[in-house]
């Protein structure tokens, strides 16, 4: 049987208003799904909260993936504070989740596989019956059974407008989704594993290609997750990293200016990120080159 949440709200004393959800017919307490917000225009809801046990631990997973697990970290502090439930629907993505905070306005992106492997999981009924995988596309299954793509090579606007119907408000669709995203994050180990391999993915897929820009062979590992984060961030292009990393092959100097990219508009960011790459490298975790011939850190 499905899931069914009932949705409640408390105006705090910020004056946004905390949305609340509770699943019918269950004994646990309700859980916060997200906070009213405000950018630009847009209204929506986020959750950046941080709860014990649901915050993603490198070494809960190193036996599956290796040193990756450590590789990815940075970035997952810097994202989400590693939280697996973290939930933005306030910007042109229309629903962003995760503690790499996919989202979902990017065709075949990491938003969509993510829904994708979700709905291969053994409570993907439970908690969005109205999704289907047709031919490993999205699709929305009506009281008739008939089949309606959501996301093409092209455009994922339906499953957008199926997440959060517009940014104009915060609307009843939104919050139920937001409510089944954020419950089943918190709940389903599969869920949190499936989110650290879809990262762990796509780092390891997208460096081959940041080596054929940017020419990463026997840079340390530290050198190559700033330049991830960036790319993964969007804050500066392949041209400027490029000249960052031009030093001669000293790393130190690349280092060091790579971490100036979009200083003046992400410097909390990449304070942070620069310290859990320090506490990596102290630890000798991060103590690595990039083996570019294999795609490994040796």
């Amino acid at each position: 049987m499905a899931y069914s949440f009932t949705i409640s709200s408390n105006v705090l004393p910020n004056g946004r208003t905390a949305y609340l959800g509770a699943r019918l017919n269950s004994p646990e307490a309700r859980f916060t799904i997200g906070y009213s917000t405000r950018y630009q225009d847009n209204f929506g809801l986020y959750n950046t909260d941080v709860k014990a046990g649901l915050v993603y631990q490198p070494g809960t997973y190193r036996a599956r993936h290796g040193f990756w697990v450590d590789f990815i970290y940075p970035t997952a502090y810097v994202e989400s504070k590693g939280s697996f439930f973290c939930l933005n629907t306030y910007d042109r993505a229309r629903f962003t989740f995760g503690f790499m905070q996919y989202a979902a306005h990017v065709p075949n992106g990491d938003f969509v596989r993510y829904v994708r492997a979700l709905l291969q999981l053994p409570l993907a009924a439970e908690y969005f019956p109205r999704l289907t995988l047709k031919q490993n596309r999205i699709c929305y299954q009506s009281n008739d059974e008939t089949l309606t793509p959501l996301e093409s090579d092209t455009s994922t606007k339906g499953l957008m407008e199926y997440l959060n119907p517009t940014l104009l408000d915060i609307e009843t669709q939104e919050t139920i989704c937001a409510a089944r995203m954020v419950h089943w994050a918190q709940h389903d180990a599969l869920n949190q594993q499936t989110q650290v391999e879809l990262a762990v993915t796509h780092f390891q897929a997208n460096l081959p290609r940041y080596h054929r820009r940017l020419g990463l062979d026997q840079a340390p590992a530290r050198v190559c997750i700033v330049v991830c984060d960036i790319l993964h961030q969007g804050r500066a292009t392949f041209d400027r990293i490029a000249a960052a990393l031009n030093t001669g092959g000293n790393w130190d100097r690349a280092y060091a200016n790579l971490l100036t990219i979009g200083a003046a508009n992400y410097a909390e960011r990449i304070k942070s990120l620069k310290q859990k790459i320090a506490e990596g490298v102290g630890t000798g975790v991060l103590q690595k080159t990039y083996h570019a011939a294999t795609n490994t850190f040796v």
